[in-house]
């Protein structure tokens, strides 16, 4: 058997069913090795090669010192009503990322990042002032599920691809990560838990259509027209506002699934009485479920609008075609709500 003293191998976690076969063969052993490990590290959660009893004590005494998680935490937050909690990893190269960890009533939920920062740059948004740093590995996305499932007081529920970064500016990564979520010889977390959300890559919206993915999805829209949008979403500029509820539709229409539809509430830019009206006539053909998120602001020079706006801009959905919800962001006073995380890159 090879020695791995010399050799720098990448985590277990995040690694294949094949990956892991290949690593056993790459040491002498035989391919089934790969998937003894894949079962005690994604199924049975367990993260010791002490405590792994069908694999071998050579095996064992060769693997030893090759790393598990790529992810380490350095230090969590909770808030006041201590249903959130924001927890700051670091990744072996030094980059650090936040994950989110809510509980409501019967749902506890994971918040996933999918980079170190973001390229998308929207104006809002806390994460984007980081700029784009780098793409998390398929290892680094996962391990934030495993870490935090490992140490919630309640079963975890749902997960959200929705934390710092694009997931579709990293498809093939988050996509990985989720099948590995999913995987039924593994962790086996359902698709129907699993939403990736994207700000509009119409391309990649295509893709994950055209792929038949499972999972659900979710896109911010937060504007009724190309101009309001590209104003708080540069993004728009490439990205039309046309061309992104095209391939909505697409979505809806190819898959049948309901597309879930975010829109962020900011003061005096798009919380008015017609942008409600206009809102709901573009939404009303559509197969979706609108998520209304009033802003949490970052101290910078957008607000939230006050209750009575947010109020009113509700009331016009009342007899809506599609089902309205108001989401009240969660640890706002940690920064751990919508749009507030943000690490200082290492």
């Amino acid at each position: 058997m090879k020695n791995l003293e010399t050799t720098l191998y990448k985590p277990l976690i995040g690694q294949s069913i094949k990956d892991l076969e290949i690593f056993s063969i790459s040491l002498g052993e035989p391919s089934f090795r790969g998937r003894q490990l894949f079962d005690w590290v994604y199924r049975k959660r367990v993260y010791d090669f002490g405590l792994m009893t069908d694999l071998p004590k050579s095996f064992i005494d060769v693997i030893k010192n090759v790393p598990i998680h790529p992810l380490k935490i350095l230090n969590s937050k909770k808030s006041s009503s201590k249903s959130t909690k924001k927890y700051l990893f670091i990744t072996q190269s030094g980059k650090m990322v936040e994950s989110v960890l809510m509980v409501e009533k019967n749902r506890t939920t994971i918040c996933l990042s999918t980079q170190v920062g973001c390229a998308v740059d929207c104006d809002f948004c806390a994460t984007a002032k980081m700029g784009f740093i780098q793409n998390l590995s398929v290892g680094e996305i996962i391990d934030q599920f495993i870490q935090l499932e490992k140490i919630s007081e309640t079963k975890i529920t749902n997960v959200v691809f929705m934390g710092m970064g694009e997931p579709f500016l990293n498809y093939k990564n988050s996509i990985t990560a989720a099948k590995l979520l999913n995987h039924s010889k593994g962790i086996n977390f359902g698709a129907w838990r699993i939403t990736i959300s994207t700000v509009g890559i119409i391309t990649k919206i295509k893709q994950f259509t055209n792929e038949k993915q499972p999972f659900k999805l979710a896109v911010s829209l937060n504007g009724t027209n190309h101009q309001q949008r590209l104003k708080i979403m540069p993004i728009t500029k490439k990205q039309t506002f046309s061309d992104l509820l095209n391939v909505i539709r697409y979505y809806t229409e190819q898959t049948r699934k309901r597309v879930t539809i975010e829109y962020v509430l900011l003061a005096g830019i798009n919380d008015h009485p017609i942008d409600a009206k206009k809102l709901k006539e573009i939404l009303s053909p559509i197969k979706c479920k609108l998520n209304l998120i009033p802003y949490n602001e970052i101290n910078g020079s957008y607000k939230r609008p006050i209750t009575n706006n947010i109020n009113s801009f509700v009331k016009y959905f009342n007899n809506a075609s599609f089902p309205v919800t108001v989401r009240w962001s969660k640890g706002q006073d940690i920064d751990a709500g919508c749009g507030q995380l943000a690490t200082e890159a290492v």
